[in-house]
């Protein structure tokens, strides 16, 4: 048996597939299937692998594609932080020059207003140590520069030179407690000695006595009288000020030095100025507008347009006084004058008071004789009692012995 299966074993499989492919063919025919069995089977046991396959891939494709992108974002983070730094720098140096180019012009405005003939220099350098409290200037003697010139800014004194250089010149700051220069106050026209203070960037006044009304604000402005600053210059404005036994400790605020120093002018020919008035109050208290003036209903004889003396100036108040209330100084009157009356027009039958004979003065025409009072009219008016009215002519009358 077995060496017939084994003679006959390729026609046996043959027979054997083609049988199958023919129940094959009529189950596709019966169920009315167009995809073969087959095709359908090899689909269905290659789907798994290919599926296995397909997320490999995919996971792989993420796994590299993320971690490239990753460096990507990593570099493209760090391009964008050098250009935010780049931009923060170039936007701190734009503002630096916007800076430079305000105190320029604001340097450039005071040197145009200010009489005095400076020399515009920029700080190049300062003293060693924190507490240094001089500084190196740009200019020397080839611009002018001299020592004991003074050095200033628009907002304020700011030292002297004390040294000059063919190149630079070493400045002398007002914070400096060898420092000194005449200052007076701008309310009370106290004058002291302005000078540093050690540890600190505030000055002092000194040999101001105790009378000198000082308050907390007030303005310093150099006077000129230490033959270095020019006057009128503003110094510093008052901090506090404690009153003592002969004088006053004042401390005072300098206000050149006020923000750092970068741009000076150094003055090379002294001209002086004006002290400026205290306009402003020097609290921030609200202070009500004046109130209106009264004016009555018809003004006397004013300062404004008059030529006389004061004297002449009463004189005439007093007349136009008289002449409205129907008065004549000098005579006997009924009632005395209300002399806190306003000086009203005086009526046209009115008496003015106290008018010369040609003057209109107290309204009366020239020519005309002035109206009596009421005492010289009645006396007039009264007849005499003793005897006869006389006769026109003026002549005496005749006893009743002389009419016989």
């Amino acid at each position: 048996m077995d060496s017939l299966l084994a003679r006959y074993r390729n026609i046996l499989v043959l027979i054997a597939v083609l049988l199958g492919q023919l129940l094959l063919l009529g189950y596709q025919i019966r169920t009315q299937r167009d995809v073969p069995l087959i095709r359908v089977w090899a689909v269905t046991a290659v789907t798994p692998f290919a599926m296995a396959l397909e997320a490999g891939r995919t996971f792989f494709q993420r796994t590299i594609g993320d971690y490239f992108h990753s460096r990507d974002l990593a570099g493209e983070n760090r391009r964008l932080r050098e250009e935010v730094g780049r931009l923060k720098l170039e936007n701190q140096y734009l503002r630096n020059e916007l800076t430079t180019a305000d105190r320029a012009r604001a340097l450039h405005i005071f040197q145009q207003r200010t009489p005095s003939k400076t020399v515009a220099a920029r700080v190049i350098g300062a003293g060693p140590g924190p507490a240094s409290r001089i500084v190196y200037l740009d200019v020397g003697t080839p611009a002018g520069v001299r020592k004991g010139m003074a050095v200033v800014a628009p907002d304020g004194i700011v030292g002297k030179i004390v040294a000059a250089y063919p190149t630079s010149s070493l400045v002398q700051l007002v914070t400096d407690p060898n420092f000194a220069a005449g200052v007076i106050s701008q309310k009370s026209r106290a004058k002291g000695i302005l000078r540093g203070l050690d540890g600190g960037n505030a000055c002092r006044v000194d040999y101001i006595a105790t009378e000198y009304q000082l308050e907390v604000g007030e303005w310093f402005f150099t006077s000129g009288e230490d033959r270095v600053f020019p006057k009128g210059l503003p110094a510093g404005r008052v901090k506090s000020v404690e009153r003592g036994a002969q004088f006053q400790k004042v401390i005072v605020e300098p206000t050149g030095t006020l923000g750092g120093l970068e741009e000076v002018l150094v003055v090379v020919e002294t001209v002086h100025g004006q002290i400026p008035e205290n306009a402003e109050p020097l609290s921030e208290v609200y202070v009500a507008p004046p109130p209106p003036e009264e004016h009555p209903a018809a003004e006397g004889p004013t300062r404004e347009g008059f030529t006389g003396t004061d004297a002449d100036l009463l004189m005439e108040k007093y007349r136009a006084l008289g002449a409205s209330q129907g008065l004549r100084f000098g005579e006997t009157s009924a009632r005395p004058p209300d002399f806190n009356a306003p000086i009203r027009a005086p009526a046209a039958n009115s008496d003015p008071a106290g008018a010369p004979d040609g003057g209109d003065a107290a309204g009366v025409p020239p020519g005309e004789a002035p109206a009596r009072s009421p005492q010289t009219a009645g006396a007039a008016a009264k007849p005499e009692t003793s005897g006869p009215a006389a006769p026109a002519g003026g002549a005496a009358p005749l006893s009743p012995e002389r009419r016989r």
